[in-house]
């Protein structure tokens, strides 16, 4: 399994702040890309694969909080993608990466339904699992506590709130394109971030 240890989660203000504000699938040409990817072509497929991984992660583990899961799920999201892609429909101004990120919501959606019925492992024992067979056991407790607690502060906001985080920062996704995959309005996004930024501050200053 790939396994995905960003570097970005020891300070999460400052990161959350200072992440790139770029667009999705970065490809000079994403409609031929997709085209090749619906007729199962292993390069296209892979490319997909590798530009958008860890942008989708990092929009997953930001929502629970776990990165082993969020590894797992972030796999599952794209072979779920991959087996029915066939049936995706390309739409010019939304990036392939919208299909992406809605698979990936469902995924977080089920995935909290489940986890609120069984019983919680406490964080200190997550702790020593992720950090077992760590080459650095203390970057791995840094990097867990620090996602721990951004994950903590985004619960605080509101939901919508909290997609907009997830989508610009965790996701990477420009304003217009956090605004097609939400279904509102780019000024909306801009006010949601604003006031969510906002919170965010106060709350990790506080914490």
């Amino acid at each position: 399994m790939h396994r995905v240890t960003p570097n970005c989660w020891l300070n999460p203000e400052v990161k959350l702040i200072q992440f790139r504000l770029a667009g999705g699938c970065q490809v000079q040409d994403e409609e031929s890309l997709v085209r090749r990817a619906k007729e199962h072509d292993q390069a296209a497929l892979t490319q997909i694969y590798e530009e958008n991984f860890d942008k989708i992660y990092r929009y997953i583990v930001l929502k629970i909080g776990d990165r082993t899961e969020a590894e797992d799920m972030t796999q599952q999201v794209f072979l779920s993608a991959f087996k029915s892609i066939s049936s995706f429909k390309y739409r010019k101004g939304t990036p392939f990466s919208a299909w992406l990120y809605r698979i990936a919501h469902n995924q977080i959606v089920d995935y909290l339904r489940k986890k609120s019925k069984r019983p919680t492992v406490p964080f200190e024992e997550s702790l020593a699992s992720n950090s077992s067979g760590s080459s650095d056991p203390r970057l791995e407790v840094e990097r867990d506590l620090a996602i721990e607690q951004l994950a903590s502060a985004t619960r605080h906001l509101t939901k919508s709130q909290q997609e907009v985080i997830s989508l610009r920062f965790a996701g990477e996704l420009s304003v217009a394109q956090a605004a097609r995959v939400m279904g509102k309005s780019e000024g909306a996004v801009k006010a949601l971030q604003h006031s969510a930024m906002v919170s965010l501050r106060k709350l990790l200053t506080a914490g």
